[in-house]
Parts: C-alpha cells; sequence; structure tokens
C-alpha cells in the first residue's frame, strides 16, 4: 500500500497531509489503513481524556486510582507508538530525545 507524507498533532488530535494547515508535532510516512488507525486511536484518546474530565471533579479521587486516567494513558502510549512505528528518521530521533518511552516496557515491540 502506497505512503504518503502526514503531519501530526497530539496535542490537537489532526492528522493532515499539507504541512502549514495546522501546527503539528510529528512527521509520519503512513498508508491509509494506518492513518485511520492512528486517527482512532486519537479519537480514543481523545473520548477517555473527556471521561477523565468529569471523573475530576469528584474529591479525594488520587489519580494513580483511576481506571479512567489509566484508559487515557493506555490510549496516549498507543499513539505514540503508532508514531513511532510511522515515523521518519527525525520523528523517531525526537521522540527518543523527548524520553516518550521511557515509561513503556515494549519499546522493542515497534
Amino acid at each position: 500500500m502506497e505512503k504518503h507524507k502526514y503531519y501530526v498533532s497530539v496535542q490537537s488530535n489532526s492528522i493532515v497531509r499539507e504541512q502549514g494547515a495546522t501546527p503539528y508535532e510529528f512527521e509520519i510516512y503512513a498508508s491509509q489503513d494506518e492513518v485511520d488507525q492512528l486517527q482512532h486511536l486519537l479519537e480514543m484518546k481523545m473520548n477517555s481524556d473527556d471521561r477523565t474530565y468529569f471523573r475530576a471533579h469528584i474529591p479525594g479521587y488520587p489519580y494513580h486510582v483511576d481506571p479512567e486516567n489509566d484508559t487515557y494513558d493506555d490510549y496516549l502510549q498507543q499513539v505514540y507508538k503508532q508514531i513511532y512505528q510511522c515515523g521518519t528518521d527525525e520523528t523517531k530521533q525526537a521522540m527518543q530525545e523527548m524520553r516518550i518511552f521511557d515509561q513503556l516496557q515494549d519499546i522493542g515491540d515497534t
């Protein structure tokens, strides 16, 4: 399947083909299937983030004992893994320098 260059923003949950269309953090080369999968993960991350907002208004509920936050963290890790797998050499180097995967045990699987 043919791969194209895309510009990804995890912050704004966007994937675009035109570099100047929106601010971005990462560049990737991906097939349409990979872009669809990444878009799905970004949407799931966003939905999980919404659930953490509502849960945050319950006092006395610590972050580390919170399934909503665990779900959000899981989707965020999956997003970064997908970006790394499709990332350009510069993206992979930047992600390594940012130490994004320091907490992940299975970086070797990417």
